[in-house]
């Protein structure tokens, strides 16, 4: 009996399914059928999670981390999500671009999928090894997942745009660097130009609508006299309309520091623990300027804009192959001196991310020429806001021009750990006497020199700046000392 009894139970519970469907079936069907009546959108949208519940669960979904920038980057700011939520990706499709204290670089996926959630917003702190988004993928991952790759961006000579992938927003340099400035997404922009790029005019419209402007108005002309005439009488003058004063209606507003200001901040306050002495004098560029002009054709014709700063260059890394002492650094606690093999000489630059400092690699084994290309190189990735950590990282000695702007005397700072700096001021014609005493027409430079005086005296300063000045006061005399 107990046998039986065991079978029959066992078959009751292979019919139970059966039995809750004919008899609970009916029920669901009445439930579905008033919901459906009642809220029809909602029914659907029920039907639609449940199907979407299924497709998740085929997949995996992947944490996508952000891997180690290098340089001893712990966190970098979101400056722009490529992509949102519910976005299919593949491989190296931009994500997001990032910036840190270093620079600005791209992250780009590893995989193929669909993006399910992003863990930042716009201008948050991500911290290095901390998810950006879930990926879902089709099919499941072998092994660990890998971690996400970094690209530092380069510029393309043959567009006059930034074209990204995944981004929409198109802009140029200058339009960028106008919506940097001010603080604008350009995500949040409607261009109106081809193709919907954000123009100029885009940005000062949208300036002016969220933080106000000064109110443009129409100079009221006066119409011309007319012709006196003995016969007829003049027409008395009304009194000139009211001149409507210009309003502006902008608000206060405060903004956390980006990755540049904050580095910023990082190395100048280092600087100030450094003794800075100063020492200041004049350069006669007049045959520079002479060798300048006739070499600059010769540039041009193989692409290359030849500036004043390559010959300063070059003159500061002769200098430094006499006073190795200017080429080097010294340890935290003051105690060892770091004498450089190789002169990186900086180039103080004003980017649309602020005060910029990339350096020409081993300047001591490149030709004058060679310098002015790597120079276009610099400038044109720094005006499209892209240099990368390895361009702005590992300087030895600093230019500063601070001339092409405006100015003559200044008092530079060093950049740690850095032990000198030079500022070049603006090339004045300015009356001299020659060595006949006679008044001549002649192109004065004043330089500005500072250095670190735990390690480095005046004297060495003095003796430097003399041979970098006679080296640009007469350019054939590098020739010598060329290797």
């Amino acid at each position: 009996m107990a046998a039986v009894g065991t079978v029959r139970s066992l078959r009751i519970l292979r019919l139970l399914p059966q039995i809750a469907s004919r008899r609970f079936k009916p029920c669901l069907r009445r439930q579905l059928d008033q919901a459906v009546h009642r809220h029809p959108s909602h029914c659907i949208s029920q039907q639609w999670r449940a199907f979407r519940a299924s497709c998740v669960a085929s997949g995996q979904v992947l944490q996508f981390k952000l891997s180690d920038i290098g340089e001893g980057i712990m966190e970098v700011t979101v400056k722009e999500w490529y992509v949102k939520e519910g976005d299919k990706v593949a491989q190296f499709d931009s994500i997001c671009e990032v910036q840190s204290d270093k620079a600005s670089v791209t992250i780009t996926s590893r995989y193929d999928g669909i993006i399910r959630k992003l863990y930042y917003d716009v201008d948050a702190i991500a911290l290095v090894g901390s998810p950006l988004v879930d990926i879902e993928t089709d099919r499941e991952q072998d092994g660990a997942p890998e971690e996400d790759v970094v690209k530092t961006p380069a510029v393309s000579h043959e567009h006059t745009h930034q074209q990204i992938k995944g981004h929409k927003n198109q802009a140029t340099p200058a339009v960028r660097r106008l919506a940097m400035e001010n603080n604008i997404k350009l995500s949040e922009v409607v261009g109106t130009g081809k193709d919907g790029r954000i123009l100029k005019e885009d940005i000062l419209n949208f300036l002016a609508k969220q933080t106000g402007a000064i109110l443009p108005y129409d100079e009221v002309k006066q119409p011309a006299p007319p012709v006196a005439s003995p016969t007829l009488k003049k027409p008395a003058q009304s009194p000139p309309p009211a001149v409507q004063r210009p309003v502006f209606t902008g608000k206060d507003r405060t903004e956390p520091l980006n990755g540049f200001q904050k580095a910023m901040v990082k190395t100048m306050t280092a600087a100030l623990k450094i003794p800075h002495f100063g020492y200041c004098d004049e350069v006669d560029l007049t045959e520079l300027v002479r060798l300048r002009s006739e070499l600059k054709g010769l540039a041009e014709s193989r692409g290359v804009k030849l500036s004043y700063m390559p010959f300063f260059i070059k003159a500061a890394s002769l200098g430094l192959l006499q006073f190795p002492i200017l080429n080097a650094s010294v340890d935290e606690d003051c105690q060892n001196i770091i004498y450089k093999g190789s002169h990186n000489i900086g180039l103080a630059m004003d980017t649309p991310q602020g005060l910029l400092v990339p350096n020409v690699k081993g300047v001591q084994a490149l030709s004058v020429f060679d310098i002015a290309v790597e120079l276009n190189r610099l400038q044109a990735l720094g005006s499209a806001g892209e240099l990368g950590t390895a361009d702005l990282t590992g300087g030895t000695f600093t230019l500063s021009n601070i001339g092409s702007i405006g100015g003559t005397y200044t008092k530079p700072v060093i950049l740690p750990p850095e032990v000198a700096i030079g500022a070049l001021g603006k090339i004045q014609v300015l009356p001299r006497f020659n060595s006949r005493d006679e008044m001549v027409k002649a192109h004065i430079m004043s330089i500005s020199w500072s250095a670190d005086h735990r390690v480095i005296d005046g004297a060495t300063m003095c003796r430097f700046s003399n041979l970098w000045r006679s080296y640009l006061e007469h350019p054939s005399s590098m020739v010598l000392d060329l290797k």
